[in-house]
């Protein structure tokens, strides 16, 4: 309830008959209302000022210089009582902000910011999600237009709610005029890189990452963040030739050994296989959406380190059984199925899709890599033959050295 003070003195100026009195004695009650009242009374006191001011018997035309008044003093308030107030505000003006957009405008962004503080930021995004910025009576910008729905997108983004966020974030795409403004590329790059994140649409989001990453004009901490979302989606992709070559990409770059993720990359650029312990400590560094469990019972980690494995398997081998290949993936048998046929069914899948090159002999339970396997077989033995070679090489030297110089080898054989 509001002081008795506050309440007889608004009954004086409503019944004042001069309009032009009344305006002078509101903006007085308001200073007035600054200067005593404390919390939480302050709040109940511009409430019921709020709704004397905005009431049929003054013009809203008139009320905008109390508004203007009464917006100044908000802004030096606590959280709690622009909250409080802003709220009330904002559901006054609903059926009039037409007349008022302006100041519409700044008490509902006051509001987000109020939320924004409090780490509400659904309400926040719905405060500003009020503004009118398509009116006659409110010119808005397309800058301001898009600063506002970044803005947005943002809000819902921390709340992980990404269907809203893209809503907005599609807005900005569809404007007729491109985004001028550096810092407002920059924003509009990065969420949508983690819209793409949240989707897991990694590739694309690890491109996006990167691309920030590499932007002029941000930080250097935050370039490494960049950089390091960019390493983590890259992981969690499926395997195949568009992430070797974001892989390639990423570990080329001379920041990424900077970064706790470098480990992981390197073993992965190299086809190298991962064990438990590095990919549980990788786990650690994600965000609950790149932990979420699947419709098989696998999180995306899972599938993406098996798939990984598998890849790096066919690097060492031409052929494997699929039983041995289920050990290698470290994956383990349920319900009907075996590890083995685990193990088949990834193959069979990353084949079919191109994202691996052999052929699955299913009677013998026998896997056979193309291509690059034969390319590892051929390599191994051309390894074999050099190491032979080298051996040969350094025999004869031994045996030219004993020819031509007897005495001495005699000399060096009685030492040893």
């Amino acid at each position: 309830m509001p002081s008795q003070k506050i309440t007889s003195a608004l009954a004086e100026i409503e019944s004042s008959a001069n309009p032009q009195n009344k305006l002078q004695l509101y903006n007085d009650l308001l200073s007035d209302i600054v200067a005593t009242s404390t919390e939480p009374q302050i709040s109940q006191d511009l409430i019921y000022f709020l709704d004397s001011v905005l009431s049929e018997d003054i013009s809203i035309v008139a009320a905008r210089p109390i508004l203007d008044s009464f917006i100044t003093v908000l802004r030096k308030l606590t959280q709690e009582t622009q909250i409080s107030v802003g709220q009330h505000a904002v559901t006054l003006l609903q059926s009039r902000s037409t007349s008022v957009e302006e100041q519409d405008a700044q008490i509902r962004e006051l509001l987000a910011d109020a939320y924004e503080a409090e780490g509400q930021y659904t309400d926040a995004a719905r405060a500003l999600q009020g503004i009118h910025i398509d009116s006659s009576q409110r010119l808005v910008s397309d800058a301001a237009k898009v600063r506002l729905w970044i803005r947005i997108v943002r809000y819902y983004l921390e709340e992980d709610d990404t269907t809203s966020a893209e809503a907005f974030l599609n807005r900005i795409k569809n404007l007729p005029s491109k985004i001028e403004d550096h810092e407002l590329k920059l924003h509009f790059k990065l969420s949508q890189a983690r819209i793409l994140d949240a989707r897991r649409r990694f590739l694309d989001a690890s491109q996006e990452y990167f691309n920030v990453s590499l932007a002029a004009g941000v930080d250097e901490m935050d370039r490494l963040q960049a950089l390091a979302a960019a390493i983590r989606c890259a992981v969690l992709a499926p395997a195949g030739p568009q992430r070797s070559r974001i892989l390639a990409t990423l570990y080329k770059d001379d920041r990424s050994t900077s970064v706790d993720e470098f480990a992981i990359l390197e073993k992965m650029f190299l086809d190298r296989l991962l064990d438990p312990e590095e990919v549980a400590a990788f786990a650690q560094r994600l965000a609950p959406h790149q932990l979420a469990v699947t419709g098989d019972g696998t999180t995306v980690l899972d599938k993406a380190v098996v798939e990984h494995n598998l890849v790096a398997a066919s690097k060492l081998y031409e052929n494997i059984t699929t039983d041995a290949l289920g050990a290698i993936l470290g994956l383990k048998g349920s319900g009907e199925f075996t590890a083995g046929e685990k193990a088949e069914d990834y193959a069979a899948r990353m084949v079919e899709q191109g994202r691996l090159k052999g052929s699955i002999d299913q009677i013998a339970g026998v896997i056979y890599f193309d291509s690059g396997n034969a390319a590892t077989g051929q390599h191994i033995r051309q390894w074999d033959a050099g190491v032979q070679g080298l051996a040969e090489d350094v025999e004869r030297v031994a045996t030219s050295i004993t020819n031509t110089f007897p005495d001495f080898a005699a000399g060096q054989a009685a030492v040893h």
